[in-house]
């Protein structure tokens, strides 16, 4: 039987102490597109927490699902920057368990459907990506369209709207990476913390890092900037509750290995917990 796995959590909202209880929960539709053997799409970290942030990594993943044969794409286009933000799953991971705050994490490829793009916009089922057409994403249908957003984008977003309800949360921060050279182009910045409507906030994590670590070329809202077309956390989530926010984009060759992984952590720990001092 083929149905469209919803979400592997189901949010509690008269638990005291437990942000989920890990209930699968399955939605049978016209619109079919996970197996039983394909993955649950969200993974939620430290459940259990009463820190009142909220951290997210919506490119964590690269699976594709089984009945979309990899996307007709070879295995080097799916481990590259393409399919996934190399290292930002295990920055995620070591930076919560460092200040041990919930995390939401996404398991499949943002060249499925990205969880951070509106549905229905030109990036969100993306056709070409840096140089490399994706000819499964071209040409699709209504059905096709919605059994990706249902299956993939609802249950991530259902997770984040969960999340806040359940406990006041005073600050989210989303964690990303990107490629040093991109359509040819090279990033000189190591990192940069995105924000639109709380700039103190990308402004005191910028501030911190620099000051434990100034040989760093920071940048605020580099290598991107929120947009309401190209973007769906800050605008749909945090801007909406008027939350101090940022997204963070490391540059990957800072984080794809365990020493650079490490001082971020450390560098990220401080930052967050100096400036959620200043909120609580």
């Amino acid at each position: 039987m083929i149905v469209n796995k919803i979400s592997v959590n189901k949010i509690l909202f008269d638990s005291g102490n437990l942000f989920s209880l890990a209930i699968e929960m399955t939605l049978t539709s016209q619109f079919t597109l996970l197996t039983e053997i394909d993955p649950d799409p969200v993974e939620l970290v430290n459940a259990s927490s009463q820190v009142p942030l909220l951290l997210l990594c919506e490119h964590a993943g690269h699976a594709i699902p089984k009945s979309l044969k990899n996307l007709g794409l070879d295995k080097s286009t799916l481990s590259s920057h393409r399919a996934w933000d190399i290292g930002a799953e295990t920055l995620a991971r070591k930076l919560a368990q460092r200040i041990n705050a919930p995390l939401i994490l996404q398991r499949y490829s943002r060249l499925v459907i990205d969880p951070n793009r509106p549905p229905g916009s030109s990036e969100s089922i993306p056709e070409i990506s840096d140089r490399i057409e994706i000819s499964a994403n071209k040409n699709l249908d209504f059905n096709e369209r919605e059994a990706r957003r249902q299956a993939i984008f609802e249950p991530m977003d259902q997770a984040i709207q969960a999340a806040f309800d359940f406990s006041e949360r005073k600050a989210a921060f989303s964690i990303h990476s990107y490629t040093p050279v991109f359509d040819g182009h090279e990033r000189e910045w190591n990192a940069g913390f995105l924000s639109r409507k709380s700039l103190s906030t990308a402004e005191s994590l910028i501030n911190s890092v620099a000051q434990m670590k100034p040989d760093l070329n920071l940048a605020i809202n580099q290598p991107y900037q929120i947009d309401d077309e190209t973007d769906w956390f800050i605008p749909q989530h945090a801007e909406k509750r008027l939350l101090p926010h940022c997204l963070i984009e490391i540059r990957n060759d800072q984080i794809n290995h365990e020493t650079g992984v490490s001082q971020w952590v450390k560098l990220l720990a401080k930052a967050i917990n100096d400036l959620m001092k200043g909120l609580l």
